[in-house]
C-alpha cells in the first residue's frame, strides 16, 4: 500500500546525514532538471520491500515539466522511481553476487536503471495523476521476480489501458530518458528508461521490426508523444492511423531489409517429445502437460539469457553460447535468487548439464499470443540467419528455434531437434520455413474461439497445437 506525502526538503538537499548515498544521487540529478522543485510530491510505499512489503520501489517522485517550447514539447507530468538501483549499499534489497563479478562502482548499481514516465498534463490538472506509480510497481515486481532487466527498445505487453480507462494505450516500449543522463554513485551506473504508452497495432509493429524503430517513428508525430515522447492516454488512433504510409514505407520495409531485432519473449509453452512413450523414464523432455515439470537449470537459463542479450545486439553476428562442462557451471557467479535450480531439480535430472539428446519427433504447444508471433519469429528472425526462444513464464522450459545460420547451437541439420535437458533447439531451414509461414498465415487472428488450432508436417515430424489459456493454467483438469 502506498501513500503520497510530499518529499522532504531536508533529506532532499542531503543534509540528513544519514540520507542514503544511493538516494543522494538519484534525487542530484532530479535538482538538474527541477532545481525549484526542491519538494516534489512523493507516492511513498508505506511498507518498504525490505522489511517485507509488497512495492519493491521505495519512491515514485513527480514533477510538472513545462515543456520545451523550441522543440514544440507540451507540458507534462514527469515520474521517477527509486528502488531498481541500489539506494542504500547495505544489502537490505540487493544482495552482491559470490563472488563479485564487479569491484568499486564499475558494474552496475542494482538492476542498473531506473524508471521514468512522462504524461500529457490535461487542462486544468493542479496534481499529477498517481496511477502511474502503480504501473510502475507493477514492471518493477516483474524485474524483482524475474530478475530480467530491461533495455532501450524493449516492450511490455499490458493489454489493459494503462490507467485502467477505455483508452487504446495498452502496452508499453522503453527508451532512454531524454533529459534524465546517467549516473554514477557510489554503489554502481544508474540509467534512466522511460516508460512510452503505445496501442496494439504499435506494439506489434514493433515486435515484428523494432522498437527503437517505432519509437523513433513515435517522436515525429506530435500527438503520438514527440521528441520527448510524452504519454497521452486520450490519444485515439495510432502511428499508422495517423500516416498510412508508414506501415509500408517504414516498417514493412524495415522488416524485409533488417528483420526483427526481437529474440525472444516469455511465454506460456510447452514441448513434448514424441520419439518415446510418455511414461518412459528415461525420458529427460522438458515437460508435458499434466506432468511434473522439469525445471531449467541456472546454467540453461543464463545461457538463454545469454542468447537474448546477443540477439538484441542490432546487426551482430547471430550466435548461442556453446554448452560448458558441469565444473564450469559450478565456478560461475551465483545470483542471489537461485529459484530456478535446486536440488531436486539436481536430483530429477543429474546428467542434463553434460547430456544433449538428439530427439525423432517433436509437438510444441503454445497458448494463442505465443502463438502469434510465430511469424515473426520464422519470418523476422530465421529468414534473416538469427535465432528466437520462448521461454516458458513458469521457469520450467524453452524452446528455441534457430536458422542454419546460428553457430554454437546444438541441433543440426542432421539431427534438427535436439534438447539440452528441458532447452529444446529447433533447427528449420529456409525452404521448411517458408513452407511453415505459408500454413501458418492465419495465426494473425486473435479469435480464440477458434482454438485449439493444431498444424502438422509429417514428413518432419513435427507438431504445433495453439491452445487456450486455462489449458496452461490449469493443466491438471
Amino acid at each position: 500500500m502506498d501513500e503520497i506525502r510530499p518529499n522532504s526538503g531536508a533529506q532532499a538537499h542531503g543534509l540528513v546525514p544519514l540520507f542514503p548515498p544511493g538516494l543522494q544521487a538519484i534525487y542530484g540529478e532530479c535538482r538538474r532538471l527541477y532545481p525549484d522543485q526542491a519538494n516534489p510530491l512523493q507516492v511513498t510505499a508505506i511498507v518498504k520491500y525490505w522489511l517485507g512489503g509488497p512495492d519493491p520501489l521505495d519512491y515514485i517522485s513527480m514533477y510538472r515539466n513545462m515543456g520545451c517550447a523550441a522543440q514544440d514539447v507540451q507540458e507534462h507530468w514527469h515520474y521517477v522511481s527509486f528502488g531498481l538501483s541500489d539506494l542504500y549499499g547495505d544489502n537490505r534489497v540487493h544482495e552482491p553476487l559470490f563472488p563479485p563479478r564487479f569491484t568499486g562502482t564499475d558494474g552496475p548499481s542494482g538492476f542498473g536503471f531506473e524508471l521514468t514516465f512522462r504524461l500529457k498534463r490535461e487542462v486544468g490538472e493542479t496534481a499529477p495523476p498517481t496511477w502511474p506509480a502503480e504501473l510502475m510497481q507493477g514492471l518493477a515486481r516483474y524485474v524483482f521476480q524475474s530478475e530480467n532487466t530491461f533495455c532501450s527498445g524493449d516492450h511490455v505487453s499490458w493489454h489493459s489501458p494503462l490507467d485502467n480507462s477505455e483508452s487504446r494505450i495498452q502496452h508499453m516500449l522503453l527508451t532512454e530518458d531524454p533529459q534524465m543522463h546517467p549516473i554514477q554513485t557510489p554503489f554502481g551506473t544508474v540509467s534512466f528508461l522511460q516508460i512510452v504508452g503505445v496501442c496494439a497495432e504499435e506494439l506489434q509493429a514493433s515486435q515484428q521490426w523494432n522498437g527503437q524503430g517505432i519509437l523513433e517513428l513515435m517522436r515525429g508525430i506530435k500527438v503520438a508523444g514527440g521528441p520527448w515522447l510524452i504519454t497521452d492516454m486520450r490519444r485515439g488512433e495510432t502511428i499508422f492511423e495517423i500516416d498510412p504510409h508508414l506501415q509500408q514505407e517504414r516498417v514493412d520495409q524495415g522488416i524485409e531489409t533488417e528483420g526483427s531485432n526481437l529474440s525472444g519473449v516469455s511465454a506460456k509453452c510447452v514441448w513434448d517429445d514424441l520419439s518415446r512413450p510418455p511414461d518412459d523414464e528415461e525420458d529427460s523432455r522438458s515437460i508435458c502437460i499434466g506432468s511434473q515439470p522439469r525445471r531449467l537449470s541456472n546454467k540453461d537459463t543464463e545461457q538463454i539469457r545469454e542468447t537474448l542479450r546477443k540477439g538484441l545486439e542490432f546487426n551482430s553476428k547471430a550466435a548461442l553460447p556453446p554448452i560448458s562442462s558441469q565444473k564450469q557451471n559450478h565456478d560461475r557467479a551465483q545470483s542471489r535468487k537461485d529459484s530456478l535450480e535446486s536440488e531436486s531439480s539436481a536430483a530429477i535430472v543429474p546428467h542434463e548439464l553434460v547430456r544433449t539428446r538428439q530427439l525423432e519427433s517433436v509437438h510444441l504447444k503454445f497458448n494463442q499470443e505465443s502463438g502469434t508471433l510465430l511469424p515473426l519469429c520464422l519470418r523476422g528472425r530465421l529468414l534473416h540467419g538469427r535465432h528466437f526462444t520462448y521461454k516458458s513464464i513458469n521457469g520450467d522450459t524453452a524452446i528455441t528455434f534457430v536458422s542454419t545460420g546460428v553457430e554454437g547451437a546444438f541441433a543440426t541439420e542432421e539431427h534438427p531437434y535436439a534438447a539440452h535437458g528441458p532447452w529444446l533447439q529447433i533447427l528449420l531451414t529456409e525452404e521448411f520455413v517458408e513452407q511453415m509461414l505459408g500454413d501458418l498465415h492465419e495465426l494473425g487472428s486473435r479469435d480464440e474461439s477458434k482454438l485449439p488450432k493444431e498444424y502438422s508436417w509429417p514428413e518432419k515430424k513435427l507438431k504445433i497445437s495453439i491452445l487456450p489459456d486455462s489449458v496452461f493454467d490449469n493443466p491438471l483438469q
